[in-house]
């Protein structure tokens, strides 16, 4: 092995060796500052997404500190921090709160044991080079999931700012039912100190938006809880919280919690993913980077693996962080570090004033996280272009409503893909021909314009490509186009510029409807199809059978050579003359 491919099989094992070399005063001045911002953002969002996943608040911030540095040292991505996140808080909670009491040891160990196989499986994605399937599951799948979430996540807190007893883990209309049973037994007290903060919250992010504009209402709301009396007042309080670096733990490895927590893992570790990516992509569309999925995937899943044996739950990637680090100058995954680095550091120093953090005002701050999650112009853009799409945002939206969180993220993810399949598997094709209208005669579609055609042969365009899922679609419609409407046509010129591959189906179908035409005297022609696309007419020798001589690379080569087979009599009797070459046939009228 030679030093270059050492050099590579380096990297690939160790990525953050490709862009260390970038590091110098400049980067680590720049990325430090990000982490700084990134550290003050992710400390009230931690304890709010640990609340919200039903674990004591350390846990986020141990998500925090563990969860970005791996996925950042190991991942793609420059500008992705990853940790914990609404969606995946959420989720965590609907399916081990159903198993074990929120916040007790048992709940911990199921979270971690989840963490543990999400990431797992991510892992394993990535190794078998999965990144790319990532691709055909709609963005629709996490703005529909993100939207439902966020609702549920808004009614989860109404507890919390009202200070009423509901019990957890019921879906949303029985917890909608026990709020109105419950909500003259309101603690004003309570709904005050929330109120408060969320209007501090919002006011801040209007007149102040560069500054930590959670952390201001916490604090604030702080101050605003212990002037009205405190504990004393009924407003309960977050309570102590460890001043300590993530300790060790242990996931649960018995086989029977391995099998029973493995479906739910699964939908953690593809709701994580596509998070992940997504953010990425977004960021990398700004910063020109060039992104690995795969690589990604292996720097999520590993991120997760190592969390979940430093007492950190599942986490994927944080748009709002992501976007800051960006917004603030990072130059390298070393503001990931910075940040989880900084957030230990601040930890250790204020763990015991997050004690007097009062309950109601963190649900405050928690139900603005959530509304911030809904993104209603993409909502709107889907819902006036695209009816499947919108239907793809509807059943997940819906479904995570009025089903287990984990069904809803599947059911996405299979309507996406079978709308997808449906889409490829039904590609266009249309009837063309030359208008006489349009400079150098261009081709246009006949359902847009009515233009005469060949009385001879017929021209199509296919808008998609010939594999064995469109094959019975394109035999249909080629069938449809060239024998219901057209009986003398006794060539086929396919337009195949928009086709980008043919499979074993795809060639078998075309040299059976090469000999179909053949047949009637006439012949299949093709132009401008790409040279990849020929690759299994070439290899299983079916453009040797349709004959060589029928490809062309365009239309203007093709027609004048198809022209000389063509029965010269009847061109003879055509009032159409559509091509150039039919002045070449004196035209003779018909006698009645």
């Amino acid at each position: 092995m030679d030093s270059n491919e050492k050099n590579s099989l380096l990297h690939r094992i160790f990525p953050f060796l490709t862009w260390w070399p970038e590091v110098g005063k400049r980067t680590l001045r720049a990325d430090l500052f990000a982490g700084l911002m990134g550290a003050v953002i992710v400390l009230p969002q931690g304890v709010a997404f640990a609340m919200i996943a039903g674990l004591p608040p350390i846990y986020g911030l141990y998500t925090a500190m563990v969860t970005p540095v791996v996925a950042a040292l190991f991942g793609s991505s420059k500008h992705l921090v990853s940790g914990p996140n609404t969606p995946i808080s959420l989720l965590i909670f609907a399916v081990v709160s159903q198993m074990a009491e929120p916040a007790s040891d048992d709940y911990i160990r199921l979270v971690l044991t989840i963490t543990l196989l999400a990431g797992i499986f991510q892992f394993a994605f990535g190794l078998a080079r999965m990144g790319s399937l990532v691709n055909f599951v709609s963005h629709v799948v996490v703005a529909g999931f993100t939207a439902g979430a966020a609702i549920l996540i808004i009614e989860s807190q109404v507890k919390h700012l009202l200070d009423i007893p509901i019990p957890a883990g019921e879906s949303f209309f029985p917890t909608l039912a026990s709020i109105a049973e419950k909500i003259q037994d309101t603690n004003f007290y309570a709904l005050g100190t929330g109120a408060f903060t969320l209007a501090i919250a919002l006011l801040s992010k209007k007149f102040f938006p560069r500054l930590p504009n959670m952390l201001m209402a916490l604090a604030a709301g702080t101050f605003f809880a212990l002037a009205l009396g405190g504990e004393q007042a009924g407003i309960n309080m977050v309570g102590e919280m460890p001043g300590r670096l993530p300790p060790l733990s242990v996931p649960d490895f018995s086989f029977a919690k391995v099998s029973e927590l493995a479906p739910m893992a699964l939908a953690v570790a593809i709701l994580g993913l596509i998070q992940a990516t997504s953010i990425a992509r977004s960021i990398a569309f700004h910063s020109q980077q060039q992104l690995d999925s795969n690589q990604e995937f292996i720097g999520q899943g590993l991120s997760n693996i190592v969390g979940s044996f430093f007492s950190s739950y599942a986490g994927a990637g944080s748009f709002t962080r992501s976007g800051i680090n960006y917004e603030s100058g990072a130059k390298t995954p070393l503001a990931a570090v910075f940040a989880s680095a900084l957030l230990m550091v601040i930890v250790l120093f204020i763990a015991p004033y997050i004690a007097y953090l009062p309950v109601p005002a963190m649900a405050g701050v928690i139900m603005l996280v959530g509304y911030a999650l809904i993104d209603f112009q993409f909502s709107r853009t889907v819902i006036k272009t695209s009816k499947r799409q919108t239907t793809v945002l509807g059943i997940t939206f819906l479904s995570t409503l009025f089903l287990k969180l984990e069904y809803s993220v599947y059911l996405g993810v299979l309507f996406s893909l079978i709308f997808y399949l449906q889409k490829t598997s039904t590609p266009h094709v249309a009837t063309m021909a030359p208008d006489n209208e349009e400079p150098n005669r261009r081709f246009r579609y006949i359902e847009r314009k009515n233009l005469p055609e060949c009385p001879q042969m017929k021209m199509l365009r296919f808008d998609g490509s010939i594999f064995f899922g469109s094959v019975a679609h394109i035999s249909a419609e080629v069938r449809r186009l060239t024998e219901e409407e057209c009986t003398g046509i006794k060539s086929l010129l396919i337009l195949a510029k928009g086709i980008n591959f043919i499979d074993v189906a795809g060639a078998e179908w075309l040299a059976q409807e090469s000999k179909r035409w053949k047949e009637k005297g006439g012949g299949l022609y093709f132009s401008g199809l790409k040279i990849v696309a020929q690759d299994s007419l070439v290899r299983g020798g079916f453009k040797k059978e349709i004959g060589e001589e029928n490809f062309f690379l365009t239309k203007e080569q093709a027609i004048p050579l198809i022209f000389e087979k063509l029965d010269h009599n009847i061109c003879a009797t055509c009032t159409r003359r559509i091509f150039l070459e039919c002045g070449q046939v004196p035209y003779h009228c018909e006698k009645k």
